[in-house]
């Protein structure tokens, strides 16, 4: 449907209807939904009426081809004008083929891994009747108490940024004509990842200059790449919530940005300024959403009991309400959705396309590039002669799809023991459960001990339960559940080498496990395929490549606790430092203990001739660095060379290290290759105390290196 059929159509509808296509609700308020729309008390409470579902502009949690469809033709019979609904669903890391959670695939600096991932999603989705995904996640994030650490790729802007343009060319393809894609929606916009305390829905309170220079970035990606939404979040921005802030929405995003997609409020956020203490009332909550530009309030309300009166009052011109119903309906006409309301949606299509066995290899794949090895003391891989004890909560277990995989199957998902049982003879592979995931009995543990005892190597299997992270999942205590910490000092005493496997969703502090065993592997929340994934890696078919996106506290008290770092006037270690009145714990080290950027791999490899084309800069001339990576090990094998950038003198305070730029390298053993990174004026800019982005003239340093600390260096200068 061409803009002004567009226009046609909405000077057709009444105010009231133009208001309802701004509501979202749940799937069950539809009829032909598997509850028939027979939910009368909720639509009662919230004082809506038929009518307003009849012309309620989308839908939530509806998925299924035969149910989609289903309620589309209900939808469309009851509709005066005939407006298809658009179906929305939170598509994270997977539909019914589960990939590792975000932060995982973040782990493996795979784009075109990324991208494929959100491809498949999109064509699960989509043949099951979704039209538009509420991902990608881009929150930057820092504290690994909040639990939604785990949608995000981690803690730096400019790596989160390549992988929101990574998912977003997955899910959205080249053209919405493609009924196998879906449109995004970036979310939560903006800064959500900065809660207080890392705890959910929390304050967020920070500097204009530190948004745009840290958390802003990737939003801006994805809307660069296309991006059709924007999903407001939960938290204040300069004291505001984010979903009544005109500043945010209209100013940057509309204004300044550019962005003309569809702007919806996150479950509830409507309403939920009267809390925040911002509305007194619904009425005031609908007044500040729409004059900030909120289209579609999702799951509240507000609008539909309210806007029509506000107009009524002067309050709010209907040209406002025009501009969002026209929005929703470009959207849906992007989709093609008034030409086939079904859109992709296909009951026979669907049965060939989900979790087929094409798309669980390329979960399979990403699976085994976001698997990251922490430590290994000559004990992995593991060999197929030796005998193996697994033991712990996960040893079988499905509870390892992870938060959002709300289609995802526990029972279909490979467990761990049955990714081992392909590697040896059954006789080779014990097994005993030795806890549970928060509580351990005398039993269990003797049975653990006894397992363990006829073993030559423990593998332990632990983690936590996958509500203990995502959303509302926030934790004070990172550290793995205390039975599991006994498990491991019980099995200590053997002698006996362990590795342990950690399946979790956020960075832990890990005393009572880097120290008391000999080999960790963080799986993270692996997904559909972890079982097979995890095993082939622990066995040597698959040489680990993933490497930290995230800093793994020493500590909880570090937290927030992150690489890109400013300095301070009295740093510890500084040649002048004092014993005492520099900026440190008197109790526990300032580095986290594993820091971003590092992994390691079952071979090693070596970095040298580092070579700088020139020692000065300008605007107009880059300069390239070269660094010789050299395989010097045993087992083939994929390095990610990382380069860093520091500005010594900036006109305000510059972090000790940027990631710039990297670059992945597959090298046979013995085999060198030399890796080039061409440096511009344009990776030397940041924003300064009045906002202007733009470089320094004066000295840099470079750093290359296999992580964030283990680095070459280099020094130039950018003059005129």
């Amino acid at each position: 449907m061409k803009h002004e059929q567009l226009l046609s159509l909405m000077r057709q509808m009444t105010l009231q209807e133009k208001i309802a296509q701004l509501m979202q609700l749940a799937g069950p308020f539809f009829e032909g939904a598997e509850q028939d729309g027979q939910i009368t008390g909720p639509m009662e409470a919230m004082g809506i009426t038929k009518e307003n579902v009849c012309d309620t502009g989308s839908a939530l949690g509806v998925t299924g081809a035969r149910e989609v469809i289903a309620v589309q033709e209900a939808h469309m019979r009851n509709n005066r004008l005939g407006i298809p609904l658009l179906f929305m669903a939170d598509i994270v890391h997977g539909f019914k083929t589960i990939f590792p959670v975000p932060l995982a695939i973040g782990c493996s600096w795979d784009m075109k891994l990324a991208e494929k991932s959100a491809e498949i999603a999109a064509k699960e989705a989509s043949v099951s009747g979704v039209h538009v995904t509420f991902a990608p996640m881009v929150d930057l994030v820092r504290d690994p108490r909040w639990g939604r650490v785990m949608e995000s790729t981690g803690e730096d802007p400019y790596l989160n940024s390549e992988f929101a343009r990574a998912f977003v060319r997955g899910f959205q393809g080249d053209s919405l004509d493609d009924t196998d894609r879906v449109a995004a929606c970036v979310k939560h916009f903006a800064a959500y990842g900065a809660g207080e305390g890392g705890r959910d829905y929390n304050t967020v309170d920070m500097s204009e200059r530190q948004r745009r220079e840290y958390y802003l970035p990737a939003y801006k990606a994805a809307l660069d790449e296309g991006c059709e939404m924007v999903m407001t979040s939960f938290n204040t921005v300069d004291g505001i919530p984010a979903t009544g802030n005109k500043a945010l929405m209209r100013d940057l995003l509309r204004e300044e940005w550019g962005f003309e997609g569809v702007l919806i409020s996150d479950w509830g956020a409507v309403k939920e300024m009267i809390p925040h203490g911002v509305a007194a009332d619904e009425a005031e909550a609908a007044l500040k959403a729409i004059q900030a530009g909120v289209d579609i309030e999702m799951m509240t309300p507000c609008y539909v009991n309210h806007l029509e009166a506000l107009v009524a009052q002067g309050l709010v011109e209907e040209a406002l309400i025009d501009e969002s119903v026209l929005r929703i309906l470009t959207l849906k006409a992007k989709l093609g959705l008034f030409e086939q309301p079904h859109r992709g949606a296909d009951v026979a299509r669907e049965q060939e396309i989900v979790y087929c066995e094409e798309h669980r290899q390329a979960a399979y794949e990403l699976a085994t590039k976001s698997i990251v090895l922490l430590k290994n003391d000559v004990v992995l891989p593991l060999q197929k002669t030796q005998k193996v004890a697994l033991i712990g909560p996960f040893a079988q277990n499905g509870d390892i799809l992870g938060p959002w995989s709300w289609l995802g199957s526990k029972d279909d998902a490979v467990q761990l023991y049955d990714g081992m049982k392909g590697h040896v003879e059954p006789s080779e592979l014990l097994t005993a459960q030795g806890c549970e995931i928060e509580s351990i009995t005398s039993a269990m543990l003797e049975e653990a001990l006894q397992v363990a005892a006829q073993a030559d190597v423990i593998v332990l299997a632990l983690g936590e339960h996958s509500d203990m992270s995502g959303e509302a999942g926030s934790r004070a205590n990172i550290r793995l559940p205390e039975a599991q910490l006994e498990l491991i000092a019980k099995l200590k005493p053997l002698n006996k080498p362990m590795v342990a496997i950690l399946f979790n969703g956020r960075p832990l502090d890990l005393h009572g496990v880097m120290d008391q065993t000999d080999a960790v592997l963080e799986a993270w929340f692996p997904g559909s395929e972890g079982g097979r994934a995890i095993a082939d890696i622990l066995y040597g078919d698959i040489n680990p490549s993933a490497k930290l996106t995230m800093s793994f506290p020493y500590s909880v008290g570090q937290v927030p606790v992150y690489y890109n770092r400013f300095n301070t006037g009295r740093p510890q270690g500084a040649p002048d430092a004092q014993v005492r009145y520099v900026s440190q714990y008197l109790d526990i080290p300032n580095e986290p203990l594993l820091p971003f950027g590092f992994g390691l791999s079952y071979t090693t490899y070596a970095y040298d001739e580092l070579v700088v084309s020139s020692d000065e800069m300008t605007v107009n001339q880059p300069v390239s660095v070269s660094v010789r990576v050299t395989n010097q090990g045993p087992a083939a094998g994929e390095e990610t060379v990382q380069l860093y950038i520091r500005d010594v003198a900036g006109e305000v305070v510059r972090p000790l290290l940027e990631l710039k730029a990297f670059e992945k390298v597959s090298l046979q053993p013995g085999e060198s290759k030399t890796i080039t990174f061409t440096i511009d004026e344009s990776q030397l800019r940041y924003y300064h105390s009045d906002l202007s982005f733009t470089s320094d003239l004066g000295d840099f340093i470079g750093y290359v290196g296999p992580n964030s600390v283990d680095l070459m260096s280099f020094a130039f200068k950018l003059t005129k």
